[in-house]
């Protein structure tokens, strides 16, 4: 885990920037009236996707249903 202050992340926001997304991890950065996490657009799009999957009823159940399901019992779309 990156933990910069707010001075060293100003200094520093390219590689920030070009770190975050290559490697996927957060980088927390502190200042005086409060901290701020830097995530790539990838990473917070996919939490955005999981929070409104797990927001409809049932579904967290069939996916981790459907998880269960081996490879070779699963229909290829027709369309492919």
């Amino acid at each position: 885990m990156t933990i910069l202050n707010a001075t060293s992340a100003r200094k520093n926001f390219f590689k920030i920037m070009k770190d975050t997304v290559t490697t996927h991890e957060p980088i927390y950065i502190t200042g005086k009236k409060g901290n701020v996490v830097v995530l790539s657009e990838e990473d917070f799009r996919s939490m955005q996707e999981t929070l409104y999957l797990s927001s409809i009823p049932g579904m967290r159940e069939k996916i981790m249903k459907g998880l269960k399901v081996p490879l070779d019992e699963l229909v290829e779309d027709a369309d492919e």
